[in-house]
């Protein structure tokens, strides 16, 4: 999945020469770019041209990042990189947690940023939200949650996968637990999707952070230690949201100084 004629990026950031420098880069993939000054502006931007893609600058006059990017999931499902300077790197993990999706470290490659953006665009997007037993357009029908490990339930065209009744529809980019619907970031979606394709073999946090950057991303193949902090944080928020407890799971299992697997199969 590329980028579509017309799709809007919206970039928040006070600092005119960086605001215009990833304005070209987003532009250089297609995108039609809107910029904002500050969090309030940029907020208001993402209602009005509805992007696939948000850049937030952490340190901005008015609200900050974290609490920009709060603002912008709230209404949009777009895809959200938190930008933030190197000696502030735990921001990042911050901004992970307000709702973002990935973050890059200032100063910052042009080459780096278009790569993240060009991989987190590949995938898709959140679509019209659809119930287990519902038909869609097309007349398929969502299977029901529950199943072993990685169970796949297939139907006309693709295949749903299911542990413990969390289903994941990959075309349709749908989750839902015992039959509800739950509300996850791209990242979020990844990496479940990524365990569930796994089953109960382990994925280390280092697989899963190349993951998190695409298939295609050789710009910095090298795993930090914020990198791992950034999987255990998306963990903790999926967790939050599949009401799963890391001490007692039914769905992603830590395995201790290594990474997760799924929790083994309910009876």
């Amino acid at each position: 999945m590329g980028v579509a004629d017309g799709e809007c990026a919206v970039v928040i950031e006070d600092d005119a020469g960086i605001r215009e420098l990833i304005q070209a880069v987003l532009e250089q993939i297609g995108l039609k770019v809107v910029t904002a000054a500050s969090g309030v502006e940029g907020v208001a931007k993402v209602a009005e041209c509805k992007p696939v893609l948000v850049t937030i600058d952490v340190n901005m006059p008015g609200i900050d990042g974290f609490e920009t990017a709060k603002r912008v999931r709230a209404i949009s499902a777009a895809y959200i990189i938190m930008l933030t300077a190197r000696d502030e790197e735990i921001d990042a993990l911050q901004g992970l947690g307000s709702g973002a999706d990935d973050y890059v470290l200032k100063p910052f490659r042009p080459r780096e940023l278009r790569a993240r953006a060009e991989a987190m665009l590949r995938r898709p997007r959140v679509i019209e939200s659809r119930q287990p037993g519902e038909t869609d357009a097309s007349g398929q029908t969502a299977v029901p949650a529950g199943g072993s490990p990685a169970a796949p339930a297939t139907q006309p065209g693709r295949t749903l996968l299911s542990h413990n009744g969390v289903v994941l529809d990959p075309d349709e980019h749908i989750v839902t637990r015992d039959g509800k619907q739950l509300e996850l970031t791209f990242s979020e979606f990844e990496l479940l999707q990524a365990l569930l394709q796994s089953g109960r073999t382990v994925r280390s946090k280092d697989d899963l952070a190349r993951l998190l950057r695409g298939d295609d991303y050789v710009v910095n193949p090298y795993v930090g230690e914020a990198d791992r902090r950034g999987v255990e944080v998306h963990i903790g928020n999926l967790r939050k949201k599949l009401s799963d407890s890391a001490s007692s799971p039914y769905l992603i299992e830590t395995v201790r100084g290594v990474g997760y697997r799924l929790a083994a199969p309910r009876g």
